[in-house]
């Protein structure tokens, strides 16, 4: 077969199309003393036993962390969006995507075993920013004291976080790991990837992470459209919640991608996501 290299993503993996007698996959290789490929194995079988369009496995060897995918194609939402796709269209089948998965009762949708995402382990997050970014743009890495004040800050801020309702959370649910099927229908045409560092906390949070994508511009108008619409499938949360609850998610995961942004140009010499940081902080 013939191999193509893809562009790669924040982590340590790598694709690969492969091509053969006009048929295609991709490769995924996740180094092993890296990362395991477990966890994607085991969330790829749960999304696609709900009939969501996570990539169907053709093969694996999980002990030296190749995976052989479902090609769903180049036709992310990022950039079907720049080639002049409607942006509604597409955004309203991740948002119903979202509607349906939080409808379904919580056994059937989130697996046994599963980690939390808590308080724990949103401020632990938000600590990336003091650990990777501060110490940069401060010259000096910051006092015990101060961590200490920036931790305390989110402790108080998470306590006033009305908890909306427990459900499985993908945590990268943004244009660039979405892809368009038009072939497929209703929800099944949006395609999902990245997910697997899935968690059981807040459901609005993969909502919330389409909405504020740091890696592109959505007009507010179109922001308050679109959680409308998710408002509207969900009658007895209350607006307000709703507000307080999308805004200081928010600020969580905009210190987190902060944080992650800078360790990416720093240790792993991934300059590119720099760009994104002033969006970040605009944010």
């Amino acid at each position: 077969a013939k191999r193509y290299s893809l562009k790669g993503d924040a982590s340590f993996r790598q694709y690969l199309r492969i091509s053969k007698k006009n048929k295609n996959a991709i490769l995924m290789n996740a180094p092993p003393e890296k990362e395991s490929v477990q966890p994607f194995i085991y969330f790829t079988q749960h999304l696609r036993s709900l009939g969501y369009s996570a990539p169907e496995i053709l093969a694996k060897d999980t002990k030296n962390g190749l995976i052989l995918l479902e090609d769903l194609g180049d036709t992310t939402f990022t950039i079907m969006i720049a080639q002049g796709s409607n942006e509604k269209t597409l955004y309203e089948c991740a948002v119903d995507l979202l509607i349906d998965m939080h409808r379904r009762p919580k056994k059937q949708i989130v697996p046994k075993n599963i980690s939390l995402y808590d308080d724990k382990a949103f401020i632990q997050e938000a600590l990336l920013l003091t650990k990777w970014y501060t110490p940069q743009v401060g010259g000096k890495t910051l006092s015990i004291d101060a961590k200490k004040n920036f931790e305390l800050i989110w402790q108080q801020l998470l306590s006033k976080c009305p908890s909306i309702k427990d459900s499985l959370v993908l945590r990268d649910f943004h244009a660039d790991n979405l892809m368009w099927l038009p072939n497929r229908f209703g929800i099944s045409a949006c395609g999902i990837l990245d997910y697997q560092d899935a968690l059981l906390g807040q459901s609005i949070y993969d909502l919330m992470s389409l909405l504020e994508d740091v890696r592109r511009d959505i007009k507010p108008e179109f922001v308050e459209f679109l959680q409308t619409r998710y408002l509207n499938a969900f009658p007895k949360i209350k607006p307000c919640d709703f507000n307080s609850s999308f805004s200081i998610l928010a600020a969580q995961r905009h210190c987190k991608v902060i944080g992650i942004f800078s360790r990416l140009a720093l240790r792993d010499g991934k300059d590119s996501y720099l760009s994104y940081l002033p969006r970040a902080w605009q944010l």
